[in-house]
């Protein structure tokens, strides 16, 4: 269960280590697409509209935390690899405590602050109190997303991605059941849905603490790991800080993009939340497959070994590649059967603006699977800051054409929708420009490095 992946055929150790991971977090978006199709079927627009918006905001907070505890696994997956138990320890410890007190904080900050928030992403009056109402429930749960995170993170770091499938499997089966009875049986609305999501966020957390307490218990600290040390401290914070930051910007775009979609009425916000979904559904597996390949990367580089580190990265190449153009396929033919899952065949205007959505998205899923490769890799070569420096650049992108071209009536929708394929393909040409650079470098002082040990 738990594998090595420092060891055998480089393309299978990915894939077998991948793929719990890709069928876990397609499991995680589960949740809110269960709200969302129930919602939306059962409900009504308006009702869909307020989870679709509220999954933006969601995502952006719990990226946060998701970007601390993915920081900590690069560090927790290069001690494992260089087979540093006692700094590995510890390494968990400080990591527990620090991402531990920042969770409770942004869940008291977030709880207090919240209506001045839905005003910055301008819900509108029709859907905020039930906008509010789905949000104040499930940002209860903001501990639970933390500490399911943190010991999945933990599990990965050290090989072993099923486990975290298995609580996430358990929870979204829940997710479905409890959402019926709810809004149902209980005729609850929005409330159902987001007490639906919480309680099955908190069935995956305490699943994964349990199992970690009780069958990875040679990671559990003892007591001479309960300290802080300067030079431990600086690698958890330096890796998670950038991680967070990396993972933060990224979805502060898609926060912004919703803000400026939010501006065109119900009918348009309805019709993103539905498509968003998709397009999250559908790029999700390889976002997934660019963290399992950042483990990869930092086990390998924790255990030197570089050679085993440029096959990865061919292998990695070819199989995103491979993959986003069969997605890309299938969501650019069947887009309208797609959007007629979250929305009734009624709701013309709203699947023709979804449809619209997905034909721009789905044509460019090479781009973003490119870069989620390129963070995965700057991650595990312990170059976080790399990976901030990408974001920057397709959120700059993204926000800059999207609210320069909306507002010219010949544009409108579609200037929205084509800004995020150009900021991921302007992301990717920088990324890969650098990686082109330093290794370039490397192999400039390698060469020097061998001249000058036969000169001697």
């Amino acid at each position: 269960m738990y594998q090595d992946l420092t060891r055998g055929n480089v393309t299978k150790s990915m894939l077998l280590f991948a793929c719990p991971m890709i069928l876990g977090n397609l499991l995680q978006q589960f949740y809110n697409i269960a709200d969302t199709l129930i919602v939306g079927h059962f409900i009504g627009s308006d009702a869909l509209a307020a989870v679709g918006s509220s999954f933006t905001l969601m995502t952006f907070l719990t990226s946060i935390l998701l970007g601390l505890c993915m920081g900590s696994g690069v560090v927790f997956s290069m001690l494992f690899g260089a087979g540093k138990e006692s700094e590995l320890k510890n390494s968990i410890f400080i990591s527990f405590f620090l991402t531990g007190i920042l969770a409770v904080l942004i869940e008291a900050l977030v709880l207090v602050f919240l209506d001045p928030l839905l005003l910055v992403l301008r819900i509108p009056d029709r859907i905020f109190v039930s906008t509010r109402c789905y949000l104040q429930i499930v940002f209860c749960g903001i501990l639970f997303t933390f500490l399911y995170n943190f010991f999945a993170s933990l599990s990965r770091s050290i090989g072993n991605s099923v486990i975290p499938l298995v609580f996430l499997a358990l929870s979204a089966i829940l997710n479905v059941l409890l959402d019926l009875l709810f809004i149902l049986s209980f005729s609850m609305g929005v409330a159902g849905a987001a007490l639906a999501t919480i309680l099955s966020q908190g069935v995956s957390a305490i699943g994964m603490i349990l199992y970690c307490l009780l069958k990875m218990s040679f990671l559990v600290p003892k007591k001479q790991h309960l300290h802080f040390t300067r030079d431990a401290v600086s690698q958890i914070v330096q890796y998670s800080f950038l991680t967070c930051v990396q993972q933060s910007i990224m979805n502060f775009g898609i926060l912004m993009i919703q803000g400026l979609v939010n501006s065109f009425g119900v009918t348009v916000m309805a019709a993103f939340a539905a498509a968003v979904k998709i397009d999250a559904f559908a790029y999700m597996p390889v976002q997934d497959f660019g963290n399992a390949f950042s483990t990869f990367i930092a086990q390998n580089f924790g255990a030197g070994k570089q050679e085993r580190i440029r096959s990865g990265i061919r292998s990695a190449l070819l199989t995103a590649t491979l993959f986003s153009l069969t997605v890309s396929f299938l969501v650019f033919v069947f887009a309208d059967k797609l959007m007629l899952l979250f929305v009734k065949p009624e709701e013309t205007a709203i699947i023709a603006i979804g449809v619209q959505y997905l034909h721009i998205e789905g044509a460019c899923y090479c781009g973003i699977g490119c870069l989620f490769l390129l963070y995965g890799l700057y991650r595990g070569l312990g170059k976080p800051g790399i990976s901030v420096v990408l974001t920057v650049i397709s959120l700059g992108t993204r926000v800059f054409f999207a609210y320069s071209l909306a507002p010219i009536p010949s544009i409108g929708l579609s200037g929205i929708w084509w800004a995020i394929p150009i900021g991921w393909f302007l992301a990717d040409l920088v990324g890969i420009f650098y990686y082109k650079f330093i290794s370039h470098c490397s192999n400039q002082l390698t060469v020097l490095d061998d001249g000058t040990a036969a000169h001697e």
